[in-house]
């Protein structure tokens, strides 16, 4: 399937729902890109699911609608889910990024292939329920790999499994730390993250079963 049927080839603005729970730097990181002209995206709907998440301020600094919906406030992860789809459906996004959310999200069928998220390792390694921030790259290091990166991938209803769109590796140094090596996975992470949304807008990518194709630019 391509995404967006229909305008495969054109170049369209299209609209984002950005789901957080922390500080929202992937969230500055798409204000900048779009500000800088490199990003054929506009954030339409902000969701934190902490209501002391900073990436609220930060949309609201930019006049964009921001709104809390505490996980904590519901019992089952589907009613949670319901929740904040019937918020994002409000507001018509293209596309539902999450940057940084710490929950684990059930996915109405109408969403399918419209949900995307960052992951701070090469998935399939170290993906999965409580491989997240930190955690990741100390997994990494106490593993003695070589080589780690990040992953941009589509969301389905398990942590992690969703049809990759794209990836980078990272050299993990000889006296890297937790710290340092996060900093240069969070490096990668803000350039690729908004150039797979990017070949969203540009109408370039094509899921085959668990593959996702990238389409020569028309």
């Amino acid at each position: 399937m391509n995404l967006f049927s229909g305008l495969l080839g054109l170049n369209v603005m299209i609209r984002l729902a950005v789901l957080l729970t922390g500080s929202g730097t992937t969230l500055e990181n798409l204000f900048q890109r779009r500000d800088a002209g490199t990003l054929d995206a506009e954030v339409a709907v902000v969701i934190a699911s902490r209501a002391d998440a900073y990436g609220l301020e930060r949309a609201r600094k930019r006049n964009i609608p921001a709104f809390v919906i505490e996980r904590k406030a519901f019992v089952l992860p589907e009613d949670f889910s319901a929740a904040v789809f019937e918020k994002v459906t409000a507001y018509q996004p293209d596309l539902v990024c999450l940057a940084g959310f710490m929950s684990l999200l059930r996915i109405p069928e109408a969403f399918t292939h419209r949900v995307v998220n960052i992951h701070p390792s090469l998935l399939p390694a170290f993906g999965g329920k409580g491989y997240y921030g930190h955690r990741v790259h100390e997994a990494v290091l106490k593993t003695g790999c070589k080589v780690t990166g990040c992953t941009v991938h589509f969301v389905d209803n398990e942590y992690d499994q969703g049809p990759i769109i794209k990836q980078r590796a990272v050299e993990v140094l000889p006296d890297d730390t937790a710290d340092t090596l996060a900093e240069r996975v969070q490096a990668a992470e803000r350039e690729i993250y908004p150039a797979a949304i990017q070949l969203i807008a540009q109408q370039r990518l094509k899921i085959v079963g668990r593959t996702v194709r990238v389409l020569p630019p028309s």
